[in-house]
């Protein structure tokens, strides 16, 4: 497996608001398994998808 990062978020957003989860969940609703996890070095949350290693070689080559 490898991993993508699609997206950063700053940790520190709007009381309420979840944008990593609701891209994450958009992802996934797309077929993708996207997770949110947190990147304590710049305080900032990932939306990091997945990807099958033949899929990551096929797009390497094409």
């Amino acid at each position: 497996m490898s991993r993508k990062v699609m997206e950063r978020f700053p940790a520190g957003g709007p009381r309420g608001s979840w944008p990593a989860e609701e891209m994450a969940r958009a992802c996934r609703d797309e077929g993708m398994a996207a997770r949110v996890v947190m990147d304590l070095e710049t305080d900032a949350f990932l939306v990091v998808v997945e990807r099958e290693r033949e899929a990551v070689a096929a797009a390497a080559v094409g």
